[in-house]
């Protein structure tokens, strides 16, 4: 008889390249496909939010910790604007991995729907220092949980994440739901 898993051995997500100057491309690929073992299939088009750059999607399979590895990868170059996702699978959450040039590389767990969740020990946490150092305003809370949630990475990939004319289009977009 064969000893079933609770958890997913294997899933799946996306690597957006919002923003790579063109030389970069080449070495992009190699990076990906040496991660994934497999060839990385990137179409460069014009990144409409900045013409002088270039972008690319490419959907990976792959064993769960995988998006981990390709954000890694890429952040190795610093300026590039990426995020990685990886799928939530049985067992397991979701990922997600932006990076932006002079913020670095930023995770966070999703949900099924793609929600960014802030775990309960961490919401805590943020409390609890927040009164130990005397930064216990709403304001300075919710500064931290905007840290916690990826709010500054959103706001700068934000403008990259919309497609040009006749570009193909994945719609990665904080305000879902």
């Amino acid at each position: 008889m064969r000893a079933s898993s609770q958890f997913a051995e294997a899933t799946s997500g996306v690597v957006y390249v919002h923003s790579s100057p063109a030389a970069l491309c080449p070495h992009i690929e190699w990076a990906l496909t040496s991660t994934l073992k497999a060839p990385a299939k990137l179409r460069w088009t014009v990144q409409p939010a900045d013409p002088a750059q270039l972008r690319a999607t490419t959907d990976w399979y792959g064993p769960v910790g995988t998006g981990g590895r390709l954000a890694r990868a890429l952040r190795d170059w610093p300026v590039l604007h990426f995020e990685v996702t990886e799928d939530p699978s049985e067992g397991v959450d979701g990922e997600r991995f932006s990076f932006v040039p002079g913020l670095g590389l930023w995770s966070g767990v999703t949900g099924a729907s793609g929600d960014v969740m802030v775990g309960e020990m961490r919401l805590r946490a943020i409390v609890a220092e927040a009164r130990a150092h005397g930064r216990g305003t709403a304001t300075e809370i919710a500064a931290e949980i905007d840290r916690a949630l990826g709010t500054a990475w959103d706001d700068i990939l934000e403008p990259y994440r919309h497609g040009g004319d006749g570009s193909d289009v994945t719609w990665l977009r904080r305000d879902v739901g």
